[in-house]
């Protein structure tokens, strides 16, 4: 009686195992459960293919920034700024041609002086 009993035990237990199995396939093989899946991995590929993108736009900015340090040695822009303001400039004047100054040449040529630009003079 035992024996039967053990068999008996062991194929009920079989039995259940089978059937779970195969309800658990089939249910894998509706179309919503394979939907569901699919969002889940394009879900998954798309934040991994996110994350690289990022890595990558990381890396491209960096290696820029060394790239234009690069040259901005290269072409002395980093060179250390001199703060104070050029010497003032000499503008050229027209002269007036009614001045006594004006010396008559060419007619075609008017005579042109340099001034300095220096605001405290009185001209």
């Amino acid at each position: 009686m035992f024996r039967r009993t053990f068999w008996f035990t062991s194929g009920v237990a079989a039995g259940v195992w089978a059937t779970t199995k195969v309800n658990r396939k089939i249910k894998q093989l509706t179309p919503e459960h394979l939907a569901v899946t699919a969002a889940n991995k394009a879900i998954e590929a798309g934040g991994r293919l996110r994350e690289r993108a990022v890595d990558f736009a990381l890396e491209v900015r960096d290696n820029m920034a060394r790239r234009e340090a690069e040259l901005s040695d290269a072409l002395g822009l980093n060179a250390p700024v001199d703060r104070e303001l050029p010497p003032p400039r000499g503008y050229a004047v027209i002269e007036n041609r009614t001045s006594p100054k004006y010396v008559e040449g060419p007619a075609h040529k008017p005579t042109y002086t340099t001034y300095p630009y220096n605001r405290n003079e009185d001209h």
